[in-house]
């Protein structure tokens, strides 16, 4: 069988997840043969993992290792990457990647600000014979898969209303300081919008669609000792007059994760990312409101459990749509271009609250100059931790993994 040979720059949380899949034989399509890290103690942690599954796997293709990124992209050894380090260096990485002629996929988010992302787009346009995808398994999940599909069916009509409180994000001030770079504005260049909700982001505009204005309240370090955001309220609004609201944290315990959308003709609720209802109304508002004679009246209406198809691949099914579309351009669970759509809204919300007002979508360029100022100037007086030792852990399972 034919495979794709794919170098992991970055073996930190994620990059381990993505290593020891591929080297589980999830990937029957992908042989990981190169594998980067800035971290001697990351690579001696690759080549363990490595000899733990050769010794039951005899045919493993071998692994080569490099602490540099551009010299694994010339070795020879890999035709296709997949970045997995910290978010400022995603688009960097990505267009390295097709000046070598290589395939390339970036975990989530598809960078800090969208001035950044657009280069990586156009690069990725000068290659269109190399595929470029987006680490968004949240799209794998068959609970937001069947939203979709019922929304791009028409069959409710038009959305009228979108409610998503996601703040199940939970993190302790031991996570923050696990790492100097982490909920810094200079490393990690944003808080949970950026590190935690880029999936709920691509899945918001997905599934409904982007919206036309944001008016954003965040708050800096209000439950940790951090200096970007670890608390949002969002007031959005839509082309047809649909508003929405998006509420997340990282300081929440317990916290929800319910994704509402109120269409004419009634509403799905989404629970946990696992269970899905439909109230189903037997005459849509708009035509029941302009028929109906009785004050206090209300359309009946039929609650429905949703069945689904009960899959949820995660970061294994991306990543073997992605060698699918290498091998035999098959269709990817998300194009790279995509990941600027979610990217936006983040930008969107932050330059809305930096500078107290309403921001329009799609960002005009104006506002996208605005946003990369506003941010360096916070990256100016961004304070690394100082005397961090990094803290790597297992992150599978994790809902933004």
């Amino acid at each position: 069988m034919e495979k794709i040979k794919l170098g992991i720059i970055g073996m930190g949380n994620m990059g381990a997840i993505h290593f020891k899949n591929i080297l589980d034989g999830k990937c029957a399509e992908v042989d990981v043969t190169g594998v980067c890290d800035i971290d001697p103690a990351r690579i001696e942690w690759a080549k363990e993992t490595y000899a733990e599954f050769k010794a039951k796997n005899a045919d493993l293709a071998e692994v080569f290792y490099f602490d540099d990124a551009i010299q694994m992209m010339e070795s020879g050894k890999v035709d296709s990457i997949i970045v997995a380090v910290p978010h400022y260096d995603h688009p960097k990485y990505v267009i390295e990647a097709f000046r070598h002629g290589l395939h390339a996929i970036s975990e989530k988010p598809a960078g800090v600000y969208t001035l950044q992302v657009r280069e990586m787009m156009a690069e990725a346009d000068k290659h269109p014979e190399l595929k470029f995808g987006m680490m968004f398994n949240q799209r794998t999940n068959h609970v937001f898969r069947k939203m979709k599909e019922i929304i791009d069916s028409g069959e409710l009509g038009a959305i009228r209303r979108v409610s998503w409180i996601i703040t199940n994000w939970y993190r302790s001030q031991a996570y923050y300081d696990s790492g100097a770079w982490r909920a810094t504005w200079s490393g990690e260049g944003g808080g949970v919008l950026l590190n935690q909700c880029p999936h709920n982001l691509d899945l918001w505009q997905w599934i409904c669609g982007m919206p036309t204005k944001i008016d954003a309240k965040l708050h800096f370090g209000k439950w940790h000792d951090i200096e970007v955001e670890d608390d949002v309220t969002v007031y959005a609004e839509y082309e047809n007059g649909a508003t929405g609201t998006f509420i997340t944290s990282t300081g929440d315990t317990p916290g929800s994760n319910r994704f509402e959308i109120t269409c004419d003709g009634g509403k799905l609720v989404c629970d946990n990312a696992s269970k899905l209802t439909l109230v189903k109304l037997e005459t849509p508002e708009p035509v029941f409101t302009k028929t109906n004679t009785a004050s206090f009246a209300s359309p009946k209406s039929t609650v429905i459990e949703v069945e689904t198809d009960g899959q949820n691949l995660q970061h294994v099914g991306v990543l073997n749509a992605f060698a699918a579309a290498v091998l035999r351009d098959e269709p990817m669970v998300a194009d790279g271009r995509e990941g600027i759509n979610g990217l936006s809204l983040s930008n969107a919300m932050h330059l809305s609250c930096w500078q107290k007002r309403e921001v329009t979508l799609p960002l005009s360029h104006e506002d996208e100059v605005a946003f990369h100022a506003e941010l360096m100037e916070r990256v100016k007086t961004s304070r690394r931790k100082e005397n961090v030792t990094s803290v790597f852990a297992d992150a599978a399972g994790t809902y933004n993994s």
